[in-house]
Order: structure tokens, then sequence, then C-alpha cells
């Protein structure tokens, strides 16, 4: 871990961190209501006001750019009882997952109300949620797309595994952009202190729109959550055509965008993770890699420094505009190909999923060892990307 000098202390747990989400980082320690310290992993990489891979405690306020955009996004990993698989019949189900589960801006024709988490709140207390309700009835059961994946695994424990990476689809972004948007004009009003340019504007806590995001968050992650659930299910049920007598473990489900109220250091604080996971003691989580390496069920150690938290992936190495633009689509396919992993790489544009855009995966779990302790090391097999 390497410490900066600032306002209040900067704990990055890498060398490796662009100049774009340094800087990012760094006007976080700037911000008048962060608590103690602000703390970036290992995966860190830029985006849109806080950096992903971040984590930052605050005090009586949230900040709507420090959850992010895909709200709830996060990890879900079944171990099943199959300790082999067949390529031809691997091939066989993953074609058929394709049928039941929609990729990329695609969604089901037919609304599924019964997969959806029950609404405890009156619609006017969480307006986003009422107006979208029609698409995410829909959109429940779907991968989404960008670095979205299903992906089924050997794991060195011996068992196949079968893992998913999804959020909360279209609900989630109009949730943040909404009170995102609305943080910023209120700020504005409230000639607040914190630059627009810096992309952080807040609510407090104990305002009517805090409270609002907070109940519209804590909603989005309840179907982030029950989305990954549906699509694990129909998963199982291919598995199960396929293998009579297939038995699965109790899913592992963690959530890498989201803030949640938390105590540290002798204090409650609003913990924002973003792109991060929660590594409490004991805590079981998932640490993916791209879809030519390895992913990790791992076991959270507890370490304060991070409130708590460890990387939620390898991290982007390069942007998709860079990967599509500076990859050998030869080479990127030649090396899934050797590994004889079932990938969807076709063409240029599938360049910005390739394994080569993503920062070295044992690099990073080296730089956490101080965070999590590896469990189960798990090998791709076949991927599905969105």
């Amino acid at each position: 871990m390497k410490i900066f000098n600032t306002k209040i202390p900067l704990k990055v747990w890498t060398d490796d961190i662009e100049s774009g989400a340094l800087e990012q980082a760094k006007n976080l320690t700037e911000l008048p209501f962060a608590f103690r310290h602000i703390a970036i992993m290992p995966d860190v990489h830029q985006g849109y006001g806080m950096p992903i891979g971040g984590i930052m405690a605050t005090k009586g306020v949230i900040v709507p750019n420090a959850v992010g955009v895909d709200i709830g996004c996060g990890m879900c990993a079944v171990k099943t009882s199959l300790t082999e698989i067949d390529k031809d019949t691997l091939k066989k189900i993953m074609g058929e997952i394709r049928k039941v589960i929609p990729v990329g801006f695609n969604k089901h024709k037919e609304g599924n109300l019964g997969a959806m988490p029950t609404i405890e709140e009156s619609a006017s207390l969480i307006p986003i949620v009422d107006r979208e309700w029609d698409n995410a009835e829909k959109s429940v059961g779907t991968l989404g797309g960008g670095n979205h994946f299903i992906e089924i695994q050997k794991g060195s424990d011996g068992h196949i595994w079968i893992m998913i990476h999804s959020g909360s689809r279209n609900l989630g972004l109009k949730i943040a952009n909404h009170y995102n948007k609305l943080a910023v004009e209120l700020n504005q009003k409230w000639h607040s202190s914190v630059p627009k340019f810096w992309e952080l504007a807040y609510l407090p806590i104990e305002s009517e729109e805090g409270q609002a995001y907070l109940k519209e968050m804590k909603y989005a992650v309840d179907f982030a959550l029950a989305n990954r659930k549906l699509m694990m299910q129909r998963i199982a049920n291919k598995f199960i055509l396929n293998y009579s007598g297939i038995k699965f473990e109790e899913p592992i489900n963690i959530a890498h965008n989201y803030a949640s109220l938390e105590n540290h250091f002798g204090q409650n604080v609003w913990v924002h993770r973003k792109g991060a996971t929660l590594a409490g003691e004991n805590t079981i989580g998932i640490i993916p890699g791209s879809q030519g390496t390895k992913s990790y069920i791992v076991k959270g150690l507890g370490n304060p420094e991070s409130f708590n938290s460890c990387s939620h992936g390898a991290g982007r190495m390069m942007s998709r505009t860079k990967a599509k633009m500076e990859l050998s689509l030869e080479k990127e396919i030649k090396l899934l190909d050797n590994q004889g992993i079932i990938h969807g790489i076709r063409n240029t544009g599938d360049l910005d999923e390739a394994p080569s855009a993503y920062k070295d995966i044992s690099k990073v779990m080296e730089n956490q060892k101080d965070l999590v302790k590896i469990e189960v090391e798990l090998s791709p097999l076949a991927v599905i990307k969105g």
C-alpha cells in the first residue's frame, strides 16, 4: 500500500494507477465531508467523478457518482456437484443459455412480475422506480452489455462452477442519472465549494432528495440481485436437462456499486464502494479476472484501512476505444483458443473485452493479499459476454 500526503490520506493498493484516476482520487481527499482517508484498490481505473476501484466514507452526505451508474452491479457464483464437463455438452448448454437470457440491449418480450423485488415504499417515494417499472419487469433476468458475463469454470477444488456478472440494467442508470443531475442543480443553488467539473455533487442524507436517492438506490441493489438470481436459476435448469442428478450449492452473491451505513473507526459513516466489494472478516466474495484468466472465490480479512473492502475484478488496462484500435484480433482469439476456452470474440468490435484490455489479475491479487485470502481459483471453460 502506498500513502499519499494529501488533505486526508490517500491509500492506494497499487503502483499501477493512471494519471486521470489518481487525479480523481486526490479530488476525493479534498471533499469537506470525506472521512478519515480514501482507499483505492489495485484494479483502479478512471470513472465519472470517482475512480472505479475506490472506497470513500462520508459524514452526512451521499454522492451518486461515488456509487456509479450501474447501481448494485455485482457477482454471483454457484459451485456444482460436477467435476467434469465434456466440450460438446458445454457448447450445447451455452447455446441453450443464450436462448433464455437476453444479452446487450435486448430484454424479454414479457414482464416477469414474480421475479421483481418487493416494493416497501409508496410510489411517490421512489418515482424513478415507479416510472421505469414496466421496462424493469422485462429486464429482470437479462445480462446487459459491456463487461457483464456468464462464465462456466473449473475450480481448483475440482468442481465445475457457474459465475455471473451483471447489474441493475437500465433501472440503475436512470436512478443514478436523475439524482446526480438533481445533486448538481442543488449544489449550484447552494454555492457548494465542490467544483462542478469534479463531478462529485452530493445530497445531504437528511434532505428529502437524499432520502429519496437512498430508497431508490436500495431498490436498484435489490433488483440487481434478483436479476442475477433469475439468470442463475435458468442456467441451472439447462444444466439439469443435460446432467440429471446434478446438485448446486447456495449461491455466493456480492455487489460492488453501492453505499451503506457502517461503523468504522468508532463512527457511523456512509461507505461508498464504486467497483469495490465488501471484504469484512470471513466475508466470502468473488473477484473475477478477464475471460482469458482466472477468477477467485475469496475470504475477507477485515482490513480497516480499506474500510473492509477489496477489488471487484482485474480492472481495465486500456479504454474500450483504445483496445479496439490497438489490440490484434488474431492474437486475442489465439490466446483464448490455445486455452480451449469457448468464447465470443469474432471481430474487432469485441476487442474491448479481450483479455489484454485488462490488468494482470495475478498482480492485482498479490497487491491485496492483506485484504483477502484466496479460497478457490477458477479457470474459464466457456464465456458469454454482454
